[in-house]
């Protein structure tokens, strides 16, 4: 068995998530784009159509707004209300998931640590000081600068180069199966998923690992660390149940983050 030399990150809903208040920065983009509002923040959101795209964030959700607009009968500018929701948006309003300050630090002790997100510099930048990463690990790679992102293999290359460790010894750690798990099959990285409902299962993907929290995750690489000589986290003979911080085998569902 194959101890891991290092472990990295999704960004976005896979160690932080957004803390704004949804309701009154939802009210504040129609009071700026002088709209009066028509519908409910939890409305809009699965009007979106997919994953958000970190290049035409406005044109995302726009056409979101453009469908509430349709089902409301009102005559508005989809556009100036997209514009105007990224305008309040704070991007610096981001907090830590429960559990991954014990995560990174038990990474750590793994080897070097890195991040990876889908979303450009200039977006995520501000996250990333909010939460204090540079002093957390050991490199970031932002996707949405390069020419291809998840799941394209380029950026966990960049990722691996940056962090000068073999992809075949690297964990990744994310929350969407065609992003993050795709992409780390297809760059020859090994792949924990973190899934957002216990009920959620993984086919036809095939992540090495499937863990329910950022704790399990935690405990699962102390336990790889701890474990002597030959044993370490990636041990391909141990049968688990999905969501019990071993190897996932299960059923259909992906998740998506923020900047994917």
């Amino acid at each position: 068995m194959t101890r891991f030399a290092a472990v990295a990150f999704d960004l976005d809903d896979t160690l932080c998530r957004h803390d704004h208040d949804v309701d009154a920065l939802y009210r504040r983009a129609f009071e700026r784009a002088g709209v009066e509002p028509f519908s409910e923040p939890a409305e809009l959101w699965p009007l979106l159509d997919g994953p958000p795209d970190p290049d035409d964030r406005v044109g995302y959700l726009g056409a979101g707004f453009a469908r509430l607009a349709a089902q409301y009968g009102r005559n508005v500018d989809p556009v100036a209300l997209a514009e105007a929701f990224e305008a309040v948006a704070d991007e610096s309003r981001v907090a830590y998931l429960p559990g991954a300050l014990d995560a990174l630090a038990a990474a750590a002790a793994v080897g070097p640590t890195g991040v990876l997100t889908n979303g450009p510099e200039r977006r995520q930048r501000a996250k990333v000081e909010a939460l204090g990463l540079d002093g957390r690990v050991d490199a970031i790679v932002y996707a949405g600068d390069l020419p291809r992102r998840k799941p394209h293999a380029a950026p966990f290359e960049r990722l691996t180069a940056a962090l000068s460790v073999d992809p075949a010894e690297t964990l990744y750690v994310g929350n969407s199966l065609g992003y993050d798990v795709a992409g780390a099959h297809n760059a020859g990285l090994r792949s924990v998923w973190l899934r957002g409902d216990p009920d959620d299962v993984a086919e036809p993907y095939r992540p090495d690992y499937v863990v329910d929290s950022l704790e399990e995750l935690a405990a699962l690489l102390t336990e790889g660390c701890e474990s002597s000589g030959s044993e370490s986290v990636g041990d391909e003979s141990e049968e688990r149940e999905p969501g019990s911080a071993g190897r996932g085998s299960g059923g259909a569902a992906a998740g998506t983050e923020g900047d994917r």
